[in-house]
């Protein structure tokens, strides 16, 4: 991989994280999936466009906006070796030809000037150590006038996960991982934050709506909390206490997320974000 400046990132990625969500491709579509057409539909992307999406994980988002560039092409950029891997398995199983797939940190990877008529991003611009270079590199990817789009969480309390997370105050050392504006998920979710940036690096006529889905995060109570203390955050504050605190935190996630079980006992949460559209000068 060529120079990585977000290094901590790198480590997370290529290490546990990445590992996690390459294993659970599938349910992590099936938490943000809802966001993927309003993203798309967003970015304006016609037939013959070449497509660069961000932070692509395991690729559902670059496969689908191969679908719409029939003649043209859309590559994905990731930290992830492991997600990589996974999205590389899919395309191929897939048969999508105008697809590729480039391990790299967006702050620095060498993008080639102008080569793209669009950039989107779900969920992959939030962990930038420096964002202004990133969307600053990303933008001189850009051709005059291209679009980008992304997705990104907007205020804490309007996320399900962040609610049942947040009902473990008290058993786990959860600190201020709520706190708009904190390095990580939530680092734009203001919006003056996110036009701050953006201007910085270039772009113009920056616009963020609010947008809803509804995620399925597990076949029940019990398998949705699961599958939320073993992702990062929820990995990470519980190895910070005994196994008795673990089983109570356990308790507690499955009896908040009872009143989420729906038909079938399925468990649906709403995740808030803001659709953050902008053109390159």
């Amino acid at each position: 991989m060529p120079e990585i400046a977000n290094t901590a990132q790198a480590q997370a990625w290529n290490g546990p994280e990445g590992a996690h969500w390459a294993r659970h491709q599938d349910r992590w579509n099936a938490v943000n999936g809802g966001f993927d057409e309003p993203l798309l539909t967003a970015a304006r992307i016609t037939a013959g466009h070449h497509v660069l999406d961000i932070g692509c994980g395991s690729g559902r988002t670059t496969l689908l906006a191969a679908l719409r560039a029939p003649r043209g092409r859309a590559e994905g950029l990731d930290l992830s070796g492991p997600m990589l891997a996974e999205a590389r398995a899919r395309a191929a199983s897939e048969g999508a030809a105008n697809v590729s797939f480039t391990q790299g940190d967006a702050q620095v990877h060498p993008l080639e000037p102008a080569r793209f008529d669009a950039a989107i991003s779900r969920y992959g611009v939030m962990f930038f150590s420096d964002p202004e270079a990133a969307f600053g590199n990303i933008g001189r990817a850009l051709r005059p006038g291209g679009r980008l789009a992304f997705v990104c969480p907007a205020e804490p309390a309007l996320n399900g996960w962040v609610v049942a997370l947040a009902a473990l105050r008290g058993i786990l050392p959860l600190g201020d991982f709520d706190r708009p504006g904190q390095p990580g998920m939530f680092s734009l979710a203001s919006t003056d934050r996110v036009r701050s940036v953006l201007g910085a690096a270039g772009f113009t006529g920056v616009d963020a709506e609010r947008v809803t889905a509804d995620g399925v995060w597990g076949e029940s109570a019990e398998d949705a909390a699961d599958f939320l203390l073993s992702s990062g955050p929820g990995r990470h504050l519980m190895g910070q206490v005994e196994p008795a605190e673990q089983a109570r935190a356990r308790r507690v996630l499955v009896d908040h997320l009872r009143d989420h079980e729906g038909t079938g006992g399925t468990v649906r949460l709403r995740s808030t974000s803001w659709l953050v559209t902008a053109t390159k000068a």
